[in-house]
């Protein structure tokens, strides 16, 4: 199949998986885009909303319709790096065998990752950039495709270990979850309230979702695009020359390298499932909030006057 005729098919395709999302989750459709964007992109995501929202629910949906392996890890505050990753036991010939833990699936939901203490956060630190785990001096690689789809609760901040900002960089999207509209809310309770359960078509084997991967990184880019993107992660940069006075006053920290290479990336995705063979700035535009929002630190100043970190990226789009 051509590269044009693969991109005429993932719209297709990915035409289908929505519609099969949409049999179980309700709205959030910017949050199952972009979901989708980073699994197309091989990247892993950060969901943020307040509990109820479905996140567990929307991760699980999408693992059934893309025909992926889910495990789902519970993040407590006494989770130890071994129950993530597995740990060597001795069998009754007294060798020592390596049992997996549940990181060895294609989707990991890490459920609440910030309720575990950074030991623990570490553990998939390694998983994440080099899909492989280290356990007592062995290196064993995780099946691809490997995606991490981490939930965190925005609201309740007691007993939590906020993630440190290298990890968050390793997220490519961090997706916020907004409450359902009214007539959305009514579809939930009544879809959830009744016997009748929702059954998910597999559309996509791992095989077919690497050759994806493949595809949208073939897709050109034009270099002002490149440039752009990388023009737009320097001025969140408080001490870079393209720096506003607004983001001089209100923002401490900018995103870094990671940010263009994932803008340019997210934005081909963007590009390819809209049918065009080619990035072009309104792409990097429509996925650059996402990308950005966990990478932009801001300072007291902004944090006294109510500045959002949405209101801070879009002063520079």
């Amino acid at each position: 199949m051509s590269d044009i005729a693969a991109i005429h098919s993932l719209v297709d395709k990915t035409k289908q998986l929505k519609e099969e999302i949409a049999k179980v989750i309700v709205g959030q459709d910017a949050a199952v885009n972009f979901v989708l964007l980073s699994v197309y992109c091989g990247g892993h995501s950060l969901l943020i909303g307040v509990p109820g929202l479905a996140k567990t629910l929307l991760v699980n949906t999408i693992s059934d319709a893309l025909g992926l392996q889910f495990k789902r890890i519970q993040f407590t505050p006494d989770l130890m790096p071994s129950d993530i990753l597995g740990s060597e036991i001795l069998d009754e010939n007294r060798k020592f065998t390596f049992i997996k833990g549940p990181i060895f699936s294609n989707i990991i939901l890490a459920d609440e990752i910030n309720r575990t203490p950074p030991k623990t956060q570490a553990a998939l630190l390694e998983a994440m950039q080099e899909r492989s785990v280290t356990v007592a001096g062995h290196s064993y690689s995780l099946d691809l495709p490997f995606y991490v789809l981490a939930t965190q609760n925005p609201i309740e901040q007691e007993g939590t270990y906020p993630l440190p900002e290298a990890q968050l960089d390793r997220f490519m999207f961090s997706i916020h979850l907004e409450y359902p509209t009214f007539e959305e809310e009514v579809t939930v309770v009544k879809n959830t309230t009744s016997t009748e359960v929702q059954e998910i078509t597999p559309l996509f084997s791992s095989q077919e979702i690497l050759e994806i991967q493949k595809l949208i990184r073939k897709i050109p880019v034009a270099d002002n695009v490149v440039e752009y993107a990388v023009r737009l992660v320097g001025k969140t940069r408080p001490k870079s020359p393209g720096a506003t006075e607004f983001i001089k006053t209100y923002v401490d920290w900018g995103a870094g390298p990671r940010a263009s290479q994932n803008l340019i990336l997210a934005a081909k995705a963007h590009a390819a499932i809209s049918g065009k063979y080619s990035p072009d700035i309104e792409d990097v535009k429509a996925v650059a909030i996402p990308i950005l929002a966990h990478r932009v630190v801001k300072n007291y100043k902004a944090e006294a006057e109510g500045v959002s970190i949405s209101q801070i990226i879009n002063t520079i789009l």
